[in-house]
């Protein structure tokens, strides 16, 4: 039997800098199925100016910004509830205190798939390096297939818009990534939980989705993060997927039989 699909809940910045918050998310990632608790690793310091400057995204940045203090916190948080962190990481810079942390994966996000010295990095220390692949040409994939195929890379099918309508989730992508890489993941931003249900007959190592406990706090995410009842449908079908689609023939199985010998019998004949 193969091993089971892990699940990615991305809590990302979604506890928008409220450590309670983000304690109360871990904990509803782990009741409702997910293997993974995910943050991201970034300063504001290291931004370039645009948008976010004037349209209120930054301030929501600087609030959501992880100290190593707090990365050690949160860490130490999923180690109790057993669910294992992971974070995105965007400089490698941060490798120094995420060193510390004794993380066995991390995450780089599509944005950063060209970065090479940041991935070479990563490769010397984590044992897994998860790469989205969203907004990535495919002369440009071709291109990176043969530094990134070996085992310690897990290539992630995205689509690099927030939320992607259903239509442009191009799922059959994954068949064409599994040409070139040895390991396919899947992260998805569909506002729902559908395309990782879907996702997972494609028979994908990973699964991520963005996850909040409420849709209604501030910042684009939460808007589109999926809520633990939704990760709980999710992690029930990955559990039982496998026995569900077991073969038992057409016959009458044993556990009706109770049903074929009694309740026929239980109206009158007209």
């Amino acid at each position: 039997m193969k091993n089971k699909c892990k699940l990615i809940a991305e809590i990302g910045w979604n506890f928008i800098g409220d450590m309670k918050l983000a304690k109360e998310m871990i904990i509803a990632a782990k009741e409702s199925g997910a293997d993974y608790a995910k943050f991201q690793t970034w300063s504001t310091n290291d931004l370039k100016s645009g948008a976010w400057d004037n349209d209120g995204r930054i301030d929501l940045y600087k609030k959501a910004e992880l100290s190593p203090e707090k990365h050690q916190e949160l860490k130490e948080y999923c180690d109790k509830y057993e669910i294992e962190f992971l974070t995105s990481v965007f400089n490698k810079k941060y490798f120094k205190f995420l060193k510390e942390l004794n993380l066995k994966s991390i995450k780089i996000a599509s944005m950063e798939i060209n970065n090479k010295p940041l991935i070479d990095e990563a490769k010397e220390i984590y044992n897994q390096v998860f790469i989205s692949t969203g907004a990535t040409k495919l002369s440009e994939l071709e291109k990176i297939s043969n530094d990134l195929k070996g085992e310690q890379f897990v290539m992630f099918h995205c689509v690099s818009s927030y939320p992607t309508p259903a239509k442009n989730v191009n799922l059959p992508r994954i068949d064409y990534l599994k040409k070139y890489f040895s390991r396919i993941g899947y992260s998805g931003h569909y506002k729902g939980v559908t395309d990782a249900i879907a996702a997972l007959d494609y028979d994908v190592e990973f699964i991520e989705k963005h996850f909040t406990i409420d849709n209604n706090l501030p910042g684009r995410d939460n808007q589109f993060s999926i809520l633990p009842q939704e990760m709980k449908i999710l992690s029930d079908y990955r559990d039982n997927k496998e026995d569900m689609n077991k073969n038992l023939g057409p016959e009458m199985q044993d556990i009706e039989l109770d049903v074929h010998k009694n309740m026929r019998q239980r109206w009158s004949k007209s």
